[in-house]
């Protein structure tokens, strides 16, 4: 398990946040944008990013769809639909901006599954999949956890705030 406790998920790769607090930091509340107009967005993209300077695009709503669907309609999502999005914010940027998908729920509901290594989404009535298998595009191993607070804090308990991948090839 990969620990981040400095700010660079603010600034470049993919991160999913659960901390209000830490959202405020580099957001403002009027700066986030739906699901929808994430997808919007992905048909031309904006030279300037709502938050952070121009640098990071938040955006609510991943959770709603995720808990709408069954876990395989999910996935299936997810690999056809936002991926390629997600792909395409990168190449975009080259790297140099931040994709932050808030879950408000997130810290209750992203699991990591010790033996393996993965992070799995815990739906509706239980029903989990491998969520960084599929956002990270198999490339899981190179997320980290987001940390806030004390250096010394349990990366299981408060000050895990998040998970952040610097790049998805």
């Amino acid at each position: 398990m990969k620990l981040m406790r400095d700010t660079a998920w603010t600034r470049r790769g993919c991160s999913l946040l659960w901390c209000p607090s830490t959202l405020v930091t580099f957001a403002e509340p009027s700066e986030v944008a739906s699901i929808r107009t994430f997808f919007v967005l992905a048909r031309s993209w904006p030279e300037d990013l709502p938050s952070n300077n121009g640098r990071a695009l938040v955006v609510a709503g991943l959770e709603g769809c995720l808990d709408a669907l069954s876990p395989d309609d999910a996935a299936t999502w997810i690999e056809q639909d936002l991926d390629p999005q997600i792909f395409a914010f990168q190449d975009e940027y080259q790297g140099d901006a931040a994709l932050v998908f808030w879950l408000p729920s997130g810290r209750g509901r992203v699991r990591y599954e010790l033996a393996s290594g993965d992070y799995y989404w815990v739906g509706r009535a239980d029903a989990h999949f491998p969520l960084g298998r599929l956002l990270w595009a198999g490339a899981e191993g190179d997320a980290q956890r987001i940390l806030t607070g004390d250096l010394t804090a349990d990366p299981d308990g408060d000050a895990w705030v998040g998970m952040y991948h610097p790049r998805i090839s």
